[in-house]
């Protein structure tokens, strides 16, 4: 069945597979590949990843699952009970071949310690600094050139430093099927960010300095919320 399957994906022109398998079936993927090299599929053009296990933990105790006793919990009630967003940026945020440990409790935080929070907080404090910047009627220039010669802080060069780093971290994850690495990334920019913002005013009354540092925010959410949409997750401007 699952030669059948791959085959007729093959005579539908599909240049690559990828499927996503349990770690129990190691050993089923040489016998599929082989089937399908047999029928002339060249080698490569189905990539198996294999994932570990995933393990729930609420109120500081595992939840326990059994396949012989019929003790689940399904992947809609975990979305139910914690949201989409969620349960995606948690499962995404480790490598294939790594055990998951889902904290519940930890990503029903409003707080730095959940990293969902933590990212999606930094693009909704964006958000609001840029409508403060509205009512105040500071507007950004159309040549940022000048005024980005203010940025001249280590925490702004650093800003900058990552934020150039986000073309070719998407080039390699799409090469490597590694999308933990953006939520990592996502993690280091949004923990840069409000670390900047706790130290330094983006809005104050030197105009040029304050239009600069709306450029830097700009550049961060603007990235923040491509990084989101790419892994599936809102980017909300109110929080």
């Amino acid at each position: 069945m699952d030669i059948s399957y791959h085959l007729d994906k093959w005579e539908r022109g599909f240049k690559k597979v990828i499927n996503i398998w349990g770690a129990d079936h190691h050993g089923y993927v040489n016998r599929v590949q082989a089937a399908l090299m047999a029928e002339g599929i060249p080698q490569g053009w189905l990539e198996v990843l294999l994932i570990q296990l995933v393990k729930l933990w609420e109120g500081g105790t595992e939840v326990k699952m059994s396949k012989r006793s019929g003790r689940y919990v399904a992947l809609r009630e975990l979305v139910d009970d914690v949201g989409v967003d969620a349960v995606r940026f948690v499962f995404l945020s480790k490598d294939h071949d790594s055990p998951l440990d889902f904290d519940i409790d930890l990503v029903k935080r409003k707080d730095s310690e959940n990293p969902v929070y933590y990212v999606q907080y930094a693009h909704a404090r964006i958000c609001s600094i840029f409508r403060k910047a509205a009512e105040a009627s500071m507007n950004l220039p159309e040549d940022p050139g000048p005024c980005l010669e203010k940025l001249v802080l280590d925490e702004e060069i650093a800003l900058i430093r990552k934020i150039s780093e986000f073309p070719s971290l998407i080039e390699e994850i799409a090469s490597t099927s590694e999308p933990h690495r953006l939520t990592y990334y996502l993690i280091e920019l949004a923990g840069s960010f409000h670390r900047y913002y706790n130290k330094h005013r983006v809005i104050s009354n030197d105009r040029a300095l304050s239009q600069a540092r709306l450029y830097l925010s700009l550049g961060v959410k603007i990235l923040i919320k491509n990084g989101l949409n790419l892994l599936g997750l809102s980017a909300p401007e109110i929080m």
